[in-house]
């Protein structure tokens, strides 16, 4: 696969349904990336307050929860301390309006799935190029 970064960067992923999540899991992992999965918004913006710095997070749009994909983005985007923390966006929601919406929320990028294992690789990469 390609995609594979020189450095393990910590990914935190918030993705609910199970086949996805351990896809994901897999994916990242076997690129040498340091992965914590989430099941929901909520998880995932508590993860950023860990010790640890996180390098990128990756949301579903759609999620069980009081926060989706769209409003950890905005919440993210408005707090001082990760605001310019890269942000993609997963989800099955393909049309153009859907897109514009996760890019207006702050996202750096929108993956619709099903994706290409090898590009979205190479689209993690792209987002933590220097």
């Amino acid at each position: 696969m390609t995609g594979a970064s020189p450095r393990a960067w910590r990914i935190v992923v918030a993705e609910d349904d199970p086949d996805v999540h351990v896809l994901l899991e897999l994916l990242l992992s076997s690129a040498g990336h340091r992965v914590e999965m989430v099941r929901d918004g909520a998880s995932a913006l508590a993860a950023l307050t860990g010790p640890v710095e996180t390098d990128l997070l990756i949301l579903d749009v759609a999620m069980p929860g009081d926060l989706d994909g769209l409003d950890v983005t905005r919440a993210v985007r408005a707090d001082s301390d990760h605001a310019s923390l890269p942000i993609l966006l997963l989800s099955a929601r393909s049309q153009p309006a859907d897109v514009q919406a996760g890019l207006a929320a702050g996202a750096s990028g929108y993956v619709v799935k099903p994706f290409d294992a090898d590009a979205l690789l190479e689209r993690v990469a792209s987002l933590m190029a220097p």
